[in-house]
């Protein structure tokens, strides 16, 4: 990432807060971690730069400063990974540097931020602020930071937050070498906009949220760039088949609900969007059901079921457009934090199913191990899945932190 890149004002405007806050602050906290990781594949790849096992280490360190009694703050975040064998994999990433200041019921912030919405346990349909870092992870759950002005206040009726985007951060794929991938590579050289501004179209969106008893409720709008790409079919100048990005500009409506209601959480989220002249409504929700306390344990154990729709149908854009998600959570509710989650995904038209394993423990007081599996099993070829369907692993990471 090249902070010469990003809106030249916002930069200035961002240096000149964080040079007050740190010219404000009294203390600095410094905390972090570095990940070793492993990952082996289950099958032979498709491709011939592709290896069975890779190997790599990420570290991530988080500079904060708290004064004025906790109503200012600085937060700066930066993330980079080297790995062995994809390039693209290899990256630096600024995933927060902000400055922020509550002023009554208010609160703003500007910078780099990462800022979440969604409820479901599968697919974060309505999370459209920040861009997918998709080389980090294949379920789409890391994120790059994005650059932004957000200003919230809260009421007695419920929080307002708006969100000015200034910059758009083009989605990361793999190289070549890297795995899972998809069989054509992407081509991020070509990659295409709808608007003319490209990169520096400014996006914007709002936000209102608010709990009503048992339910927590969150209505958002979005308006900009759209973070999911089209992957249009092309030639690079070799002339062999590629994928081109193409990010098309996007008005979408989006809802978020939970409500809790003893050992039962019930979800959904969903949006209407309006993109390219065409309107589509995508939706996901399920309940979760919460067993405490089991065989007079400390553990608790989690049923889960969700079910994803997309009205456009099977696509290659949305591999969730018909399918059930099922899953178990444990959590033994221990001093180490150990928890799991096993989940199965089942697309109800092609019955092609993707399995995955969650486990994570710390031990002792800094080494944090987390251990993930993907399985891809009948997997058609007409299902969007089919290019990483070679591309099951298992991955452990050792994290030491500071």
């Amino acid at each position: 990432m090249s902070f010469g890149t990003f809106n030249k004002g916002a930069v200035l405007v961002l240096a000149a807060a964080l040079a007050a806050g740190a010219a404000e602050a009294r203390d600095i906290e410094i905390t972090g971690y570095v990940e070793p990781e492993l990952q082996l594949f289950t099958q032979s790849a498709s491709g011939a730069e592709q290896r069975r096992w890779n190997t790599s280490v990420a570290a991530e360190v988080t500079f904060e400063s708290f004064w004025d009694n906790s109503n200012q703050w600085v937060v700066v975040k930066p993330f980079a990974r080297w790995d062995l064998r994809d390039g693209n994999r290899s990256h630096v990433d600024m995933r927060e540097a902000k400055y922020a200041r509550v002023i009554d019921n208010w609160e703003f912030r500007i910078g780099l931020d990462k800022v979440f919405w969604g409820v479901t346990e599968a697919v974060h349909l309505v999370d459209i602020i920040n861009q997918t870092d998709l080389v980090e992870s294949i379920d789409g759950e890391e994120k790059l930071g994005q650059p932004m002005v957000m200003v919230s206040s809260v009421w007695d009726v419920g929080t307002f937050t708006g969100y000015l985007l200034p910059y758009f951060r083009e989605r990361t794929f793999p190289s070549l070498s890297g795995r899972p991938a998809f069989d054509i590579p992407v081509d991020e050289t070509q990659t295409r906009y709808e608007s003319g501004a490209k990169q520096h179209h400014v996006d914007f969106a709002l936000r209102y949220s608010n709990t009503f008893d048992i339910w927590d409720v969150g209505v958002s709008y979005f308006q900009g760039t759209n973070r999911n790409p089209l992957l249009l079919p092309g030639l690079n100048t070799g002339g062999q088949l590629v994928l081109i990005p193409f990010y098309a500009q996007t008005k979408r409506v989006s809802t978020d609900v939970q409500a809790t209601s003893g050992a039962w959480l019930y979800k959904f989220e969903g949006f209407l969007q309006d993109q390219l002249g065409e309107g589509h409504v995508q939706a996901t929700g399920g309940v979760e059901y919460t067993f405490y306390g089991i065989f007079d344990s400390p553990s608790d154990v989690g049923v889960v079921a969700e079910y994803a729709w997309d009205d456009r149908g099977g696509n290659n854009q949305n591999p969730f457009a018909n399918d059930v998600f099922v899953a178990l959570r444990w959590t033994p509710n221990d001093v180490a934090s150990t928890a799991v989650l096993a989940g199965t995904t089942i697309d109800v038209d092609t019955q092609a199913l993707g399995l995955s394993l969650e486990a994570e423990r710390r031990f002792g007081a800094d080494l944090f191990v987390s251990l993930e599996a993907r399985f891809f099993e009948n997997v058609p070829r007409q299902d969007p899945l089919f290019s990483v369907s070679d591309d099951s692993f298992v991955q452990l990471r050792i994290a030491r932190h500071f």
